[in-house]
């Protein structure tokens, strides 16, 4: 994935046989495909551009039709693949909002000046995001993303400042 894009959702399956997928979106903001003309499709060798048609939802899914994908076929052997945008296409973040890839490899220190890791994954509970970070060592940690845990995010540094909560190690 290049890095100036973001996933915004992948393609789970087929829905019906006139070409529409269903998309389970990896965004906290599924509505922004409403106001999107063009996705790219990550087939793993190449970026396709999609145009979309239409798109309407279905519990939790999407349900996105591309236009000239018309026909089951068509669309099938994208099942699995990521659906990506470019970041001018994002919608604006808020304050304290972060994209998950700009988290992803930052160095978490606490208060401190200890050297924790590095952030593996981002994990979206639905409380709140929690923070994977890979110690030296290999284990885990998981930093709760609460303004009393992480207490700064610093995107050029690559750096999170952490406060050692009580039970967290």
């Amino acid at each position: 994935m290049a890095e100036d894009m973001l996933r915004i959702g992948v393609v789970s399956s087929t829905h019906g046989i006139r070409g529409e997928v269903k998309v389970f979106p990896t965004t906290d903001r599924p509505e922004q495909f409403e106001t999107l003309d063009t996705v790219f499709l990550d087939t793993g060798k190449q970026l396709l551009t999609m145009e979309i048609e239409k798109v309407r939802y279905f519990k939790k899914m999407l349900i996105v039709k591309f236009k000239g994908y018309d026909n089951i076929n068509d669309i099938e052997p994208y099942k699995g693949k990521d659906l990506l945008i470019t970041r001018d296409q994002a919608v604006p973040l808020e304050e304290n909002e972060y994209f998950i890839a700009d988290i992803i490899g930052c160095r978490a220190v606490t208060d401190e000046g200890r050297e924790l890791g590095v952030v593996d994954d981002v994990l979206e509970t639905g409380a709140n995001d929690v923070f994977l970070v890979k110690k030296p060592d290999g284990k885990e940690l998981l930093l709760p993303y609460i303004e009393e845990c992480i207490l700064a995010v610093d995107l050029e540094e690559k750096k999170i400042t952490v406060h050692m909560m009580k039970g967290l190690e």
